[in-house]
């Protein structure tokens, strides 16, 4: 197997006041190079996108510019929002920015009722920024959209001249298959459930997108070397750790933890948003001691 990428979703820091906290970047980006990831997927479900104004996105997408140039890691930016026409400035935005690639999901307020709308949902944002490569984020547990994605993927290639690819945060992995089958070779396809990460490897995936990245990069690059050589044991045993540390993530709300381990590693992140709950003081205490009783300081 030729390298496969693990890209990071990062969260976004805020202050206490809830503004941007973009002096947390560079803080963020070190320890991701540190740990060997290939590049961060901005302004996405784990950068609580949907709760940040444009310009607070085109913002944070412009400090991870400035922080990344010239450095090994690449950036890609979501786009997505309920309004499309947001997306395509955000999309111009990202191009203005020399980003390695953009991402959008659909809006899903008003939801896409079909492929045929999907693909003209899509095809809109991607034109915004033709230089750049575009992949479509399906992630059907936030969005309530269960279009099958391998009938988009056949249809775009024609369609979105840009389109390289799909980030794929959905559990089914008969549709993995079947999205891996449409143009092997052609297109990349990005998991997006970090749990499912050893099955992905085995179903056709050729790279990773995820939250848990932030924090247990390694973990999931010994799993990635361990099932490329042939070592399977060590593999799902790789595999059951990130899901134990993923299962104690969520238990008290995965984002507010995330941020909580990551701010008791020296990176402060601060709250999150409305409508998501912050941990209070003792809930935080405990989270830390099972995160510990893991492996994770």
């Amino acid at each position: 197997m030729s390298h496969f990428p693990l890209i990071a979703a990062p969260p976004t820091a805020f202050h206490a006041d809830g503004s941007l906290h973009l002096g947390a970047v560079e803080l963020q980006a070190e320890r991701l190079v540190a740990d060997g990831v290939d590049g961060v997927f901005v302004c996405g479900t784990t950068g609580e996108a949907s709760s940040m104004t444009t310009g607070e996105r085109m913002a944070l997408a412009t400090r991870w510019s400035e922080v990344l140039r010239g450095g090994p890691m690449q950036l890609l930016v979501h786009v997505g929002t309920n309004c499309i026409d947001d997306a395509k400035s955000l999309a111009r935005h990202a191009a203005e920015l020399g980003a390695g690639g953009f991402a959008a999901v659909a809006p899903c307020y008003f939801k896409p009722a079909d492929i045929r709308t999907l693909l003209e949902v899509m095809a809109a944002i991607a034109g915004a920024a033709p230089e750049l490569p575009f992949y479509y984020y399906e992630i059907p547990s936030l969005t309530g959209i269960n279009l099958p994605s391998d009938r988009f993927l056949a249809a775009a290639l024609e369609r979105i001249p840009n389109l390289v690819g799909l980030k794929f945060s959905n559990s089914d992995l008969v549709m993995l298959q079947r999205c891996a089958a449409v143009a092997p070779g052609r297109l990349e396809i990005r998991m997006g459930s970090d749990e499912l990460l050893l099955a992905a490897l085995e179903y056709g995936a050729t790279g990773a997108v995820g939250s848990t990245y932030n924090v247990a990069a390694p973990l999931f690059r010994s799993l990635i070397d361990s099932a490329t050589t042939g070592d399977i044991a060590a593999a799902r045993a790789a595999q059951l750790a990130s899901v134990r540390l993923i299962d104690t993530l969520a238990k008290r709300g995965y984002l507010p933890s995330l941020k909580a381990l990551m701010t008791a590693r020296g990176i402060p992140m601060g709250p999150v948003r409305l409508p998501l709950r912050n941990l209070d003081a003792e809930s935080t205490d405990e989270l830390l001691r099972e995160l510990a009783a893991l492996g994770y300081r």
